[in-house]
């Protein structure tokens, strides 16, 4: 029983190191071509041949198809690219995702490979200065965890089996008969069978959160001779299926178009698979041991001599690239039926929460979301000014007021998430241009945020001149307006620029006008003080509370100039 338990222990911990290594490795290789695959992604516009080769080649270069679902999702959601063409790229993160099965059935000594992945990416990572250094160090020391967890889980499972000799001795432990018993009953040799297998393969990618992962074990077993065969080809139909669950976890509490991307890609799966059930044993089973045949022989005692790694990663090429021939041809039509089965709601608007566990795969798409709450916040801030104008020349009432009140609250509220949100994602490894663009969608919502505040401080020195009964004189009112004006022309302005890619501006010129603007609200500040006299006994109150909305204005001319210097790239210059 204890060398039961130590066996097990050593299993689900070579499992552990396997995950944690493709979690770094994929981490690594995100910070290190993170932005370049956005925009290479992105262009996957065009025809459906495009679409399936963006596919293959994004899911090699970040060895996880369930980073490229994230990411497609949060396209879709954004409406970056339409579902028959994330579809299309879809197709091909399926066949892509191949590749990290490939990559270890060719392996020759999985616990060197790790080792010297671990000692290579260690001193790149720990002696070494650079992001782009730490990033190549991060990914080979994932690499290198990845083949040590594959060794760590395959030494365990050979254990497992007993020889020749302890079987005809009789001299097998309860335990150990046990586990024999159990993967006894994996049994392909019927269509019932096979999909029995197939369904608990789907059940343990979903929990496990990788097809690659499950695919190597059932490689593994197969190899060390625990389970048939045809067992570790069934394993294929289920793992593929499972691997989808990723993407409805990206798209819980998203968009309807979130929900379309999830689902096609598991309605797309799980049909390919039911529809090449029937080629199991006439095709797919045949197809390893004919392509490969010297790597399933046996010796005498029935042992296996070599690996059944290649013929199953030979296998599961060939699976997903069928799927993806089936579904070629069907892309517009299998996207028109996905969109009559998740309708899309009126003024639907997408949300952080929609895309919150994606983002912490993808920091990229994790940006994307946060900016579509930004464009909401920059928006409601030219509306708000909208509103204080009305305030100020006496042409609101009582729910334009309300609405100022409650759009403020709710930009506080935004402020917060988004705050939190971008926090979670910033503890984490990225990669330059990508923190870079976090703190700007962070410093955006801080001055955005202070603006919202600045109109309800406009609305609340109005109200306290009512409530004291004094009146604005018109004189008093013109400059005001004037004065608002000036601001919301520099904060339109500014506005479009508050958008990724980032424009090209002149920033010596956006600081003149600011300045200009700034020197115009000295001027009305001291006229404003020079109505203050003694033939009007009310008249300090009254200025008092146009000097605070004046100051107000002040303060969001300079949140909008901070905007516009950090689109340009932080530059403050001297304005002579």
């Amino acid at each position: 029983m204890k060398e039961l338990l130590e066996t097990l222990c050593t299993i689900v911990g070579g499992l552990g190191i396997f995950l944690l290594g493709m979690k770094h490795l994929s981490e690594g290789l995100q910070a290190t071509v993170g932005g370049s695959l956005r925009k290479f992604m992105s262009h996957a516009t065009g025809h459906r041949i495009y679409g399936v080769g963006t596919g293959v080649i994004s899911t090699i270069i970040v060895q996880s198809s369930s980073i490229i679902t994230v990411m497609l999702v949060g396209f879709v959601s954004m409406a970056l690219m339409t579902l028959p063409q994330a579809f299309s790229v879809l197709i091909g993160a399926n066949i892509g995702t191949t590749a990290t099965v490939w990559i270890m059935a060719f392996a020759p000594k999985p616990q060197i490979l790790g080792l010297c992945g671990l000692a290579f990416g260690g001193v790149l990572y720990f002696f070494f200065r650079g992001d782009r250094v730490h990033n190549a160090g991060l990914t080979l020391m994932g690499l290198g965890l990845v083949f040590l967890g594959l060794f760590f889980m395959g030494d365990a499972m050979s254990s497992l089996k007993p020889t020749p000799e302890m079987i005809a001795s009789g001299n097998v432990s309860p335990s150990a008969q046990r586990v024999l018993d159990f993967f006894s009953s994996l049994d392909a040799s019927t269509f019932p069978g096979a999909i029995k297998v197939a369904f608990c393969a789907m059940l343990l990618t979903a929990v496990i959160q990788s097809s690659a992962a499950t695919i190597l074990i059932a490689m593994t077993l197969a190899t060390t001779g625990l389970i048939s065969y045809e067992v570790a080809v069934a394993v294929l139909f289920g793992a593929n299926v499972g691997t989808t669950a990723t993407g409805w976890i990206a798209a819980i509490g998203g968009t309807a178009d979130a929900k379309r991307t999830a689902l096609s890609h598991t309605l797309s799966n799980l049909i390919g698979s039911v529809v090449l059930m029937p080629l199991f044993y006439v095709f797919f089973v045949k197809l390893g041991v004919w392509l490969f045949p010297d790597v399933v022989t046996a010796n005498a005692d029935g042992v296996l001599m070599t690996s059944h790694m290649k013929p199953i990663a030979i296998t599961d090429t060939v699976f997903a690239v069928c799927r993806g021939i089936i579904f070629f041809p069907l892309v517009r039509p299998f996207s028109r039926f996905i969109e009559r089965i998740v309708k899309q709601p009126e003024n639907e608007k997408p949300h952080l929460s929609a895309l919150r566990f994606g983002a912490k795969l993808s920091p990229v798409i994790a940006c994307d979301q946060a900016l579509l709450e930004v464009v909401f916040m920059k928006e409601s801030n030219l509306e708000l000014l909208v509103c204080a104008r009305q305030v100020l020349a006496g042409e609101s009432d009582e729910k334009i007021e309300n609405h100022i009140v409650h759009r403020e609250d709710i930009l506080d509220n935004v402020q917060k998430e988004i705050t939190e949100f971008l926090g979670g994602i910033m503890s984490k490894r990225l990669a330059q241009d990508v923190a870079e663009r976090a703190q700007r969608i962070l410093r955006f919502t801080d001055e955005l945020e202070s603006v919202s505040d600045e109109a309800a401080a406009v609305l609340k020195a109005v109200k306290r001149l009512r409530k004291q009964k004094q009146v604005m004189s018109a004189v008093s009112r013109e400059l005001l307006l004037s004065v608002h004006d000036r601001v919301a022309e520099f904060a339109a302005k500014v506005t479009p620029w508050i958008r990724s890619p980032r424009p090209i501006i002149d920033v010596r010129e956006v600081q003149a006008e600011s300045k200009s603007i700034h020197e115009f609200i000295r001027d009305c500040r001291k006229a404003q003080l020079g109505r203050v006299g003694p033939e009007d006994p009310g008249s300090a109150i009254r200025v008092l509370a146009e000097l605070d909305i004046i100051n107000a204005y002040e303060r969001i001319r300079s949140y909008y100039l901070n905007m516009a210097e950090t689109v340009a790239g932080g530059k403050r210059l001297t304005i002579t």
